[in-house]
């Protein structure tokens, strides 16, 4: 399983890759004392740039959803929203804009192959491509396997899983080389929390799968990339009304992990930033787990 890497080691790596001089070794310099060193690292910072490339993320109208909108806006994408919520589109839309960068909000239900198709033309339609597909929409339940209905199961399988093929179909078939995709699976992809989400569970699980497949069909024959984050708990909306009617879940969630706490959203935005930076052009097939270690144990 990948780790993130240090500040550091990353944008050493960066710089090799790119082939930039980095200064260490350079006879009669310090290590990093020299302005080539210095401006061998501001390039390096600009491969975790994503200006003027056009990102599409759905589930944007709350949670993470925001948090990625947001943190791609910052690092200069303009951002094609998608939701059922389109209230709420526009109120990430006006966070994008605060950003310096453009944003289209689009009602979508990711379950509906050909609302998925809309959500990227608009995309096409306003900022003439796509570059970047964060397939963020989820649905999420807790019930006993005996008591699960099929119309539970599938609804969390509809979007969870098929939303999120429908969306990489469509993306796939605009997108050019060096475009990008991630995939939004779970710690629960791979382990368990001790509820009972047999739904949940297996669309997280599916959609490594999922990744790992396009990753292989995709990289090499049209240049897109294909990567996953696994988010371990994360102080979301969602964690908020479960907190309504359990106000202990944020301790026990924050007790099974390493660090002692759960995720910000932010948190999470930043891997992502960087899996679909130019700072990780040599990276596809990867499940990136940001769970403060959960997966560790």
């Amino acid at each position: 399983m990948l780790q993130i890497l240090s500040v550091d080691v990353c944008l050493y790596l960066s710089t090799r890759i790119a082939g930039i001089p980095t200064g260490r070794g350079t006879t009669g310099a310090r290590p990093g004392s020299s302005r080539s060193s210095y401006d061998a690292v501001m390039v390096s910072l600009d491969l975790f740039r994503l200006d003027d490339r056009v990102a599409v993320v759905t589930g944007a109208s709350s949670g993470l959803g925001v948090a990625f909108a947001q943190g791609l806006a910052e690092a200069g994408a303009d951002v094609v929203l998608g939701a059922r919520r389109v209230d709420r589109l526009h109120e990430t839309a006006s966070l994008v804009e605060a950003a310096g960068r453009r944003a289209v909000a689009v009602e979508t239900n990711v379950t509906d192959p050909d609302a998925c198709t809309a959500l990227v033309q608009a995309g096409v339609d306003t900022f003439g491509k796509v570059d970047v597909l964060v397939n963020n929409a989820g649905h999420g339940t807790a019930v006993p396997a005996t008591r699960e209905t099929p119309e539970q199961f599938r609804s969390v399988i509809d979007v969870n899983l098929n939303g999120c093929y429908w969306m990489a179909q469509a993306c796939g078939r605009v997108m050019q080389p060096g475009s990008a995709i991630i995939n939004v699976s779970s710690v629960l992809g791979f382990t368990t929390a001790g509820l009972p989400q047999a739904a949940y569970a297996s669309s997280k699980a599916a959609l490594i799968g999922l990744t790992r497949d396009l990753a292989a069909q995709w990289t090499g024959r049209k240049g897109i990339r294909v990567n996953a984050v696994a988010p371990g708990p994360t102080h979301t909306s969602m964690m908020d009304r479960a907190l309504e009617t359990d106000p202990e879940i944020l301790g026990r969630a924050g007790a099974r992990v390493p660090m002692q706490r759960v995720a910000q959203p932010a948190e999470i935005a930043e891997a992502i930033r960087w899996l679909l930076s130019d700072g990780a052009s040599y990276v596809t097939g990867e499940i990136l787990s940001v769970d403060g270690g959960w997966s560790a144990l």
